[in-house]
């Protein structure tokens, strides 16, 4: 149904995005108790499943009933002993790197200009000195709309033999393949109000045995986002402490759509409405993210003429279609087109029809 038929605004933000109805559905289930058989057979249902997800045969997957920045903590505290490499490209590879100050960790920032990608090169040579034991970064970061090339750092990562590389896969993880194993990623984490499209406050983690080694060997990482402890309940197929149930359900149903579709038809879908998507913004403003970095979830459209952006979101509200401004110090100057999760080619189409009779509007 178009955005502008539907009873509330339709979510093409760069997360939360749209939920289906029968998602939302799944959500309205009743509760049941976490410490019975029903809710193990619901993990020992849902892990193998996220396995396959993450593209990973054995790792351990830990659902956890917060946003993606408590996995950020869990990450850091678990597997930083030394000191943590963080790439800087975005507003939010800048907050992880912010968390593992606040975490009390030896860290430092590989700052990157915003809309360019990250350097696999700048990596492996800074790597190469030794200083350090882990590598935090954003695949995605969602603030510029720049993809970093994960495999290509995944391979200077591997030079150290005792780098573990933790990896953000918010705004990817369902959009754009990831392949934890093909990968060698240590952590692999993500919130699920992207691109597997749920309702916010729930996240998901892919966890190595390396990573669990060295999580063994920690000390101060806490109680609740405690790797080894984590998997003595997920081990048993028991939550380690109270779950969102509802997240749960919807999660189960979700995977289930998933895998109807397939993944490879699922990131060919976002590509096309990517390319839909960096089309219209090339012939009408222009993009932010350099043009090999370029996102199949989320496009940054750069406000090269100067247009109220707010006045243009609002615009859209107002037609039945939900965008982003552009974030942080990018506000104003940009402004951000989520694609992902279930969204369709033509809902895309009807999205970049209204944005047009938008700016028609506000030219006139």
């Amino acid at each position: 149904m178009p955005a502008s038929k539907r009873d509330h605004t339709v979510l093409f933000t760069p997360g939360p995005t749209e939920v289906a109805p029968d998602i939302l559905r799944e959500m309205g289930r009743p509760i049941i108790g976490h410490r019975g058989i029903e809710m193990q057979d619901l993990i020992r249902d849902l892990v193998p499943r996220l396995r396959a997800l993450f593209g990973t045969r054995a790792y351990d997957v830990f659902l956890t009933a917060c946003s993606a920045t408590g996995l950020w903590e869990a990450a850091l505290r678990n597997c930083v002993t030394r000191r943590v490499l963080v790439p800087v490209c975005g507003a939010f590879s800048e907050r992880f790197y912010e968390v593992a100050v606040a975490c009390g960790l030896e860290a430092d920032p590989l700052h990157v200009e915003w809309g360019k990608a990250v350097r696999a090169q700048a990596v492996a040579d800074l790597l190469a000195t030794g200083r350090y034991d882990a590598i935090a970064l954003v695949h995605n970061e969602t603030s510029t709309g720049v993809v970093n090339p994960l495999p290509e750092i995944a391979e200077a990562v591997r030079r150290q033999s005792d780098v573990l590389l933790l990896v953000d896969a918010v705004s990817s993880l369902g959009g754009i393949p990831v392949e934890v194993d093909r990968n060698d990623i240590d952590v692999c984490l993500a919130s699920v109000q992207k691109c597997l499209a749920l309702p916010p406050g729930f996240s998901v983690c892919a966890v190595s045995p390396r990573a669990l080694e060295r999580s063994a060997r920690r000390v101060g990482k806490g109680y609740y986002f405690d790797f080894i402890r984590l998997k003595s309940c997920f081990d048993r197929s028991t939550p380690m402490a109270t779950p969102s149930v509802s997240h749960m359900f919807a999660l189960r149903a979700q995977m289930k759509r998933i895998e109807t579709e397939g993944l490879d038809a699922r990131y060919a879908r976002h590509r096309a409405m990517a390319d839909l998507t960096r089309a219209w913004a090339a012939g009408r403003l222009g993009l932010f993210a350099e043009e090999r970095a370029r996102s199949n979830t989320v496009t940054c459209v750069a406000n090269t003429r100067g247009i109220d952006v707010a006045r243009f979101v609002a615009g859209l509200v107002a037609r039945g279609f939900g965008i982003s401004n552009g974030y942080g110090r990018l506000k104003e100057a940009t402004f951000r087109v989520g694609h992902m999760g279930d969204h369709t080619v033509e809902e895309i189409r009807d999205l970049l029809a209204a944005m047009d009779e938008v700016l028609k509007e506000m030219a006139a």
